[in-house]
């Protein structure tokens, strides 16, 4: 399992230079040993002497605290915690937590079991998710000292080895680190992956605990099994490692401004606000930037309007006379803050901070329950809930099955709790709510709220919020379960959509049942429409909800979205990317053999990418998936410029050159190679860009553009030594 990486060490070793040497490593594990009486966390061990640590490393003996260990830990240069160890052998109660929070050595831990709210309380959270091989990073703080001499490219970084333990991690499903920072997280936005706490620092407000030194959470090592904490590293894993390693032992300086207090993201409660922070390690004063627009904050500079001045002490006060907003703070209005560290004479260099934000709550009722639009609902037992607006004493809820009935009722009686039972309701009905909020001198008129109970119509595609669609999209939805048809009603107006009728320029179809779709012809350039689809019944038709999505700012070649696993009705990728199946020089296979067919957890976008396999061996030189377009022909439309792909590599994969081939009905494709000849070979997902003119240049008519090609080998007309992989594409679109 070593041998690979055990040739890499003395050259990273060599790297890293003398500053590792006699640095002393106390590694906390419970890890067991194999038949051949090899430590599960050998691989560990070997890496870090091997990169000039020394490591104490003493299995099974740190689950209880006595003095001398405690002076061992206080000696040490650095504590890396195990992935193979039992949090709760190291959490026995508070005032051991506190001991360990207290020491005052840098910490690495490498399980998200123990940073949990109920271990170290490093992360207010408690669920763990052990993750498939195909996890991959998001570098967050790309200018971090743990990726120096790493470019991850487009800005993703696998540091799962999938030949070992599977390459399972063990994350804890959130990204918010609270008065941490983010370094890097899981693709997926859903976990943290690389995170650290400045010492003396609250890890998040009301944990308790303050660390007395550096602390680090590296998430790695095996998940679950009997390898648990297996050595999992990649090469540029094992780079990164190490180079958090040397960041926690070599005292490297914090330059940038941390800690923000309210937490970022924050909603306050009052309409005043004290800010705080902790300063960078090099700083002697502070510039400060307060505003309510995000771009104004994060781009001003010190002849801005939202500059609030530069000063020596590490908190700030808005919201009284004579500070910023002397009027107060404006209840339903987000702010955002941006401190930057400015050094002492005579350098006097200026470090610009991340932008922060916090909220005010509205002064009308928010966050309902169930949310707005929400569908199948009920019917039995239905309770509204809802958080109470800013200041507010008392509440009054209008609800009904007719917007105008409930937007304009009056004279409702108050209540003095944030829950409303509405009983039993109908099926198949959209029903409509609101809260008005009473503070003692004002009532504030809530917004009208909408759901669906069961039956009703429902799973609206594209789904309603969604933004990035394409202008070519069909809109379709699930029929109410008693309806004889349904008429569709499209706009740009929300308003005049809720109140068209068949006689409105909105009204655009109406869908006979079975045919619950609309295809509204090319739609605008990133643009807000809204949509609603009545159900009609004998009796007469029954509104559906208000639904919205927005258009993309670029235009969808595939986004691979659309395929199914349904070949016997033509929607497999396959059918639509026509690879090397029964051609003799063509060694591609688009998608999968079995399905799915489409890769459902590699994707760069949505919810799917095409696996593209190729195999350039036995006399094949080439692999090349083909897909003939129907829709986006003309790639000049908008004044569009550019080609986009997104693709990744796998490490493992013959380095053969990957290339985009595009042709017209008559005439040679232009082919155009990437020029990183080893694009098979980049293990994150990286962004392909190609000026259109190139393909001008070699003869293509852009209006009416008939196929586009992806392949890796002899067809890109570099040298090629032949092999096989797997690629990964997705999200393929026109950009201006």
């Amino acid at each position: 399992m070593f041998s690979k990486t055990l040739s890499l060490f003395w050259v990273l070793a060599l790297c890293f230079g003398l500053s590792a040497h006699a640095k002393t490593i106390v590694w906390i594990s419970e890890t067991n040993a194999d038949a051949d009486s090899v430590y599960f966390d050998q691989g560990w061990i070997d890496l870090l002497e091997d990169a000039g640590y020394t490591v104490d490393f003493r299995p099974g003996e740190w689950g209880t605290l006595d003095d001398d260990k405690l002076a061992t830990l206080e000696l040490a240069d650095l504590i890396i915690g195990s992935r193979n160890s039992n949090s709760g052998n190291y959490a026995t109660d508070a005032t051991e937590v506190t001991q360990w929070n207290s020491v005052p050595t840098p910490l690495i831990m490498m399980t998200a079991y123990w940073c949990r709210n109920n271990r170290w309380l490093w992360i207010n959270d408690t669920a763990i998710e052990e993750y498939a091989p195909e996890a991959m990073m998001q570098v967050v703080d790309n200018a971090h000292p743990v990726f120096e001499g790493i470019k991850p490219v487009g800005g993703l970084v696998d540091v799962i080895d999938e030949t070992v333990n599977d390459g399972q991690n063990s994350f804890i499903l959130t990204n918010n680190v609270g008065n941490g920072t983010l370094i890097a997280q899981r693709e997926d936005n859903q976990a943290v992956w690389i995170a650290e706490w400045a010492p003396d620092v609250e890890f998040y407000e009301g944990s308790g605990q303050i660390p007395a030194e550096k602390r680090m959470l590296f998430l790695a090592g095996g998940g679950g099994g009997q390898e648990a904490g297996s050595f999992n590293l990649n090469e540029d894993g094992i780079k990164i490692f190490l180079n958090a390693v040397k960041y926690m032992t070599s005292g490297a300086a914090r330059v940038k401004a941390a800690g923000p207090n309210p937490e970022d993201g924050a909603l306050i409660a009052e309409t005043w606000v004290s800010l705080s922070w902790t300063a960078g390690e090099f700083a002697d004063s502070h510039d400060i930037y307060l505003g309510d627009n995000l771009d104004d904050v994060a781009n001003a500079t010190t002849d801005s309007e939202v500059f609030r001045g530069n000063q020596k002490t590490m908190f700030f006060t808005a919201g009284f006379p004579g500070f910023p907003y002397p009027e107060g703070l404006v209840p339903g209005t987000t702010y955002y803050w941006r401190i930057d560290e400015v050094n002492a004479p005579p350098d006097e260099t200026v470090f610009k901070g991340d932008v922060w934000s916090f909220s005010v709550p509205p002064r009308t009722a928010y966050n309902p329950v169930p949310a707005d639009n929400a569908e199948a609902v009920g019917p039995t037992n239905v309770t509204l809930s809802w958080t109470a607006g800013y200041g507010t004493k008392l509440h009054t809820v209008y609800m009904g099955t007719d917007y105008n009935q409930v937007n304009n009722a009056t004279g409702g009686m108050m209540v003095g709790t944030t829950t409303y039972n509405a009983g039993t309701l109908e099926s198949e009905k959209v029903y409509y709510w609101r809260v008005d909020e009473f503070d003692g001198v004002a009532t504030y008129k809530g917004n009208i709220w909408t759901f669906a109970t069961p039956g009703a119509v429902s799973a609206s595609q594209p789904a309603d919020g969604a933004t990035g669609v394409s202008m070519t999209t069909s809109l379709s939805w699930t029929a109410a379960t008693n309806a004889t048809s349904h008429q569709v009603y499209l706009g740009l107006e929300k308003e005049a959509v809720r109140n068209a009728d068949t006689g409105s320029p909105e009204y655009k179809s109406s869908a006979a049942l079975g045919s619950e779709s609309y295809d509204p012809g090319k739609l605008a350039w990133d643009t807000t429409y809204y949509w609603r689809v009545d159900a009609v019944y004998t009796t007469g038709p029954v509104k559906g909800p208000i639904w919205s999505f927005t258009t993309a700012d670029f235009i969808v070649v595939d986004d691979f979205e659309s395929y199914t696993d349904d070949d016997i009705a033509g929607e497999a990728i396959w059918q639509s990317w026509v690879d090397g199946y029964g051609v003799a020089d063509n060694g591609a296979q688009a998608g999968y053999l079995v399905p799915p067919y489409c890769e459902l957890k590699i994707v760069h976008g949505g919810a799917q990418s095409m696996p593209l396999i190729y195999t350039n061996e036995t006399g094949v030189t080439n692999s090349e998936a083909v897909l003939t377009l129907s829709k986006t022909r003309d790639w000049t439309d908008e004044a569009v410029t550019e080609l986009s792909i997104w693709f990744r590599g796998v490490a493992a994969n013959a380095a053969d050159p990957l290339y985009v081939a595009v042709s017209n009905a008559a005439g040679a494709p232009a082919v155009v190679a990437h020029e990183d000849a080893a694009a098979t070979q980049i293990i994150g997902w990286t962004q392909w860009v190609i000026p259109l003119q190139t393909f001008t240049d070699m003869g293509i008519n852009l209006t009416n553009v008939d196929k586009i090609a992806i392949g890796i080998g002899s067809t890109s007309g570099l040298a090629t030594v032949g092999g096989t992989g797997t690629m990964y594409i997705d999200d393929i679109a026109l950009y201006r």
